[in-house]
This record gives C-alpha cells, structure tokens and sequence, in this order.
C-alpha cells in the first residue's frame, strides 16, 4: 500500500512537473527549426498585420506589406508554403520562444534586450523611430514635449526608445500600429513616437492636419527572429538576406511599401 502511495505521489509530481514546463514553453531538444520546417512541410512566421506597411490586410481582406511580400519571397526560397501566425508587438517574442512560430518578421528591431533571448539574421531592412506632429505644434527638441501626451505601440522598440528618452511628457500606449494610427487620426493624441510609415499611414487620412517628423530618436535596422540554438537555420536565413539585397529584389519590395530604398549599406545586427 504504501509503495503504492509512493508511485502514486511520484506520478501526480513528475505530472505536475510536466504541466509546469509545458506552462513555461519549455520543449524537449530537437534537432533545430530548420528541420522541423522541412518535415513540417511549411513555415510558420509571425506577422503582425496591424502595421502598415510592414504588414496589413487589403480591401479583400488578404495580408499584404512589405514583410508579408518578404516573407514569401523566403518560404518560396526553403521550399514550402508560407503560414501566417497573426502577432502584435507585445507577443512576438513569446510567440517565437513557445514554438507557436518558426521565425518573426514583423518590423523587429534588433536590440540588444531582445538579443539576450533570441537571434537575428542579418538586417533586411531599416525603420526609424520619430516624433511626429502637426505643422503647427512647435517641437524642435525634447524640451518642447514637456507636458504633452505621446502616443506609441506598446512592447515595441518605439515605446522603449520614447520612455528612456522623453521623460517630460505622458507616454500613452495602444495595443497595435492600427489603433495608434486611429488615435492619431481621431484626435486621441496629437503626437506619436514611431515610425515614419506608421506616420504616413496617419496622414492618408489627415489630409487637412498632416504630422511631420520633428525629432529623429534612433535609425534601428530590422531582421528576421529565430530561436537561440538554430544556427543553421540562421545561416540559411543569412544567405538569403545576401542574395536578394545582392538581387535587389528586398531593396524592390521596401522601396514599393516604405516609398524609399534601403539604404547602400545595410547597418550591422
């Protein structure tokens, strides 16, 4: 009976254990995302479709952006068709880490938060973060934010930059680039910390009151985010960063959705 008892409560514990890793994402080791991919038959990359125009959805209501259009271009070159997981900024990195996504292409930024739990490849593009606003809101340095209210994305690079770096002004958070891009046209806010897509994007429907750049906070490149531990994967991903900026067809679909090229030299990751 007793020995009985101690199975029992061995059982419920390594149970208990099991639900607990599980709970955490913690997975068994395997032998790397790039072969899984290849057995799977697609890929799995997380996009967030709320952030023109890296990523939105068209007048039929199919995803389309500059990180959609580039994340074909990469299931075409592994071989195996593309699978959508829709993200938000907040829940890239868990999403990429829970192996609910293979990789991340969703405007990621590189920094070095971010590099202490996953990996990049080499950058595919670049994304500024700005303060914007109106002509008539007179903002030429940090000092001139004193006592507004700042809209941005939550969890992302901007949000980061904007809370270290403007500490005179209420930061005001929105789930997504979509609900940001509402609250600036509404008239929520009035200033945003973010990008210049995300500002030209505002401004296709704030024809009479457009926002303007007024301070630049950082130049960040983007890249594609994987698992720590997946080097071949990475190295896969590295050489078809190489070819397609060789090839032009990346600096071709950045300058079809941002409206600018990619710069000559891309910044290191």
């Amino acid at each position: 009976m007793n020995a009985m008892k101690l199975n029992r409560r061995g059982f419920l514990a390594a149970t208990a254990l099991a639900g607990l890793a599980g709970g955490l994402g913690l997975r068994p080791a395997r032998a790397g995302a790039l072969d899984d991919i290849k057995k799977r038959g697609k890929v799995l990359i997380a996009i967030d479709l709320g952030s023109p125009p890296f990523g939105l959805t068209d007048a039929q209501m199919q995803p389309t952006g500059s990180d959609v259009e580039t994340a074909r271009l990469l299931a075409a070159d592994l071989g195996v068709p593309l699978e959508i997981v829709q993200v938000t900024s907040p829940n890239r990195v868990p999403f990429l880490l829970t192996g609910k996504a293979d990789l991340v292409m969703a405007s990621f930024s590189v920094n070095e938060e971010r590099k202490k739990v996953i990996d990049f490849s080499d950058a595919y593009g670049v994304i500024q973060i700005v303060v914007a606003a109106g002509k008539g809101t007179p903002i030429k340095s940090i000092d001139d934010l004193a006592g507004k209210r700042i809209g941005t994305t939550r969890g992302s690079t901007n949000d980061k930059e904007a809370t270290a770096r403007i500490t005179n002004a209420e930061i005001v958070r929105y789930d997504d680039d979509a609900t940001l891009i509402t609250a600036l046209v509404s008239g929520q806010v009035d200033v945003m910390a973010s990008s210049p897509q995300v500002m030209a994007a505002v401004n296709l429907r704030r024809a009479n009151d457009p926002l303007e750049t007024k301070i630049v906070l950082k130049t960040n490149p983007y890249a594609i985010g994987l698992r720590k531990g997946d080097d071949a994967l990475r190295a896969r991903l590295n050489e078809f960063v190489a070819a397609n900026l060789a090839n032009g067809k990346l600096n071709e679909i950045y300058l079809k959705y941002n409206g600018v090229p990619l710069p000559a030299e891309m910044p290191k990751t």
